[in-house]
């Protein structure tokens, strides 16, 4: 067995039994009746577990206009958080001498969200990617690779999800070289876009594939900044990959469409776009969303998705616009096994996408409320006073 796939327990096999079978799932998106079913009963241990450990979660739980369905498929008692709550308050269920991992988000201003892990969770996300990685052919302990990171450099105080899940995807295939493009200055991160670029031609002249990983803006920003320098295109070795998340952050207002993006990549770097996949996922939420080969962002066995009004954040059919809503059971050491994100999403049914999966997938369309004059905090502030 890969390493990367090896079994990992549940903090109390009697309690969350359940919880175990379906984290222990093997095809990502092997969904069916039998599936939806075990879903609702590991949410139904997932929700006792916290609400035995966690006062807070205990009163939420009690709240009966919290138990609407999350999903098209099936009725899960669900209570709502959302992502922004976890930036003012810690509410862990476990003692605190249990962590074993504290990561942040990596938003660029504001108060950022911290997320505590006991060992099983967050070994219990990284089997996900690597099942995910598995399925896509995408693990190839064998066969090296150059890495461009558009991560940040690691340093010893960093604790950033985004930082940790980089270099964690860097262990399904042996590196033969590594360029981080925010590099670590001693104070902080500074984008080395001539650092970039100068890996992209070295490893273009090499004979192992890159692997590109990341935020898409810095990707993008290297592919402008190689065309205003009159730079020609390069091709990059076959089997090359471009793996891209956790959004556009701070440059949202020099973002351009994904199929324009897509199209840059392979224009550029000679990567079809088949290649190119983003992801979807957060420290508060680490379930992986990776795209297919269409670029639909397919929901996994372990876990459900819905989008809710934002007015009234009651939930919303196939085709609609509102909060995404994503849900699963895999988390123990902290209630945040029903999350509602800042994002703007659609959901669609699995057949609406020409791929072999049939899974529910979904579309972001973008950050709720936010604009120049309008921060996150003020759009999640806004969202708790809906749910009071």
């Amino acid at each position: 067995m890969k390493p990367h796939l090896a079994a990992v327990e549940v903090p109390d096999p009697e309690a969350l039994g359940h919880v175990q079978r379906l984290c222990d799932l093997a095809e990502p998106y092997a969904h069916s009746p039998v599936t939806d079913e075990l879903f609702a009963a590991a949410m139904a241990e997932s929700n006792a577990w916290h609400a035995r450990r966690s006062p807070f979660f205990a009163a939420l739980l009690k709240d009966t206009d919290q138990a609407a369905a999350p999903t098209c498929r099936h009725e899960v008692r669900a209570p709502l958080l959302p992502a922004a709550f976890f930036k003012r308050h810690e509410v862990l269920s476990i003692p605190r001498e249990e962590v074993f991992l504290h990561l942040t988000s990596s938003g660029t201003t504001g108060q950022k969200s911290q997320m505590f892990f006991d060992e099983w969770s967050i070994r219990s996300a990284q089997r996900m990617v690597a099942r995910i990685f598995d399925h896509y052919g995408w693990i190839t302990p064998g066969r090296p690779v150059n890495y461009l990171l558009y991560s940040y450099e690691p340093a010893s105080a960093l604790k950033l999800g985004t930082s940790f899940t980089d270099n964690y995807l860097c262990d399904f295939a042996p590196a033969r070289h590594t360029t981080h493009a925010l590099r670590h200055t001693g104070t902080g991160h500074e984008f080395d876009v001539h650092g970039c670029i100068a890996a992209l031609q070295r490893y273009a002249e090499q004979d192992v594939p890159v692997r590109i990983l990341g935020f898409p803006a810095f990707l993008y920003f290297t592919l402008e900044r190689m065309r205003a320098m009159g730079l020609g295109p390069l091709t990059l070795p076959e089997g090359s990959l471009v793996v891209l998340g956790g959004g556009w952050k701070g440059h949202t207002d020099r973002q351009i469409a994904k199929s324009a993006f897509y199209a840059e990549v392979t224009d550029r770097l000679g990567i079809p776009q088949d290649r190119v996949r983003d992801t979807f996922g957060s420290v508060e939420h680490c379930v992986p969303y990776v795209e297919c080969a269409h670029h639909r962002l397919h929901v996994p066995v372990w876990s459900h998705a819905a989008v809710r009004d934002t007015r009234t954040l009651r939930p919303l059919p196939y085709g609609a616009i509102g909060f995404l809503h994503l849900i699963s059971p895999y988390i123990t050491s902290v209630p945040a096994q029903s999350v509602v994100m800042g994002d703007l999403a659609s959901l669609h049914p699995g057949e609406e996408c020409p791929c072999p999966l049939s899974t529910d997938w979904f579309t972001v369309h973008g950050r709720a409320g936010v604009s120049r004059n309008r921060s996150c905090a003020v759009a999640a502030a806004e969202l708790m006073k809906g749910m009071s």
